[in-house]
């Protein structure tokens, strides 16, 4: 969350995985149960999300890092990424899965 005293606006904190399902894998942002921005078009926080991870993270590797760690039905956390609706990266937690 963004610091009170600061004028900027609010931002949220979303926990982002890799599930890996048979033949495919699935990007997912965990979505807190409550929102301090405004965000008004409720899939731009999935679409900011994956933006940032991927702006951070190079997305082969941490795909073929994924392949590596992991098996069909399970899921591989990168970490956190805090956003404002205009898609300002307030701060991220995010690394690579290592084996």
């Amino acid at each position: 969350m963004a610091d009170a005293t600061d004028d900027a606006p609010p931002a949220d904190t979303f926990g982002v995985s890799i599930g890996v399902d048979e033949g495919a894998f699935r990007f997912l942002v965990h979505v807190p149960s409550h929102l301090d921005a405004a965000w008004d078009d409720r899939d731009a926080f999935q679409r900011l999300a994956e933006e940032a991870v991927w702006t951070h993270l190079d997305r082969d590797e941490t795909l073929r890092a994924v392949d590596r760690v992991a098996d069909t039905g399970e899921r591989v956390e990168l970490g956190t990424v805090t956003l404002r609706p205009d898609g300002t990266v307030v701060e991220h937690t995010l690394s690579r899965p290592t084996a």
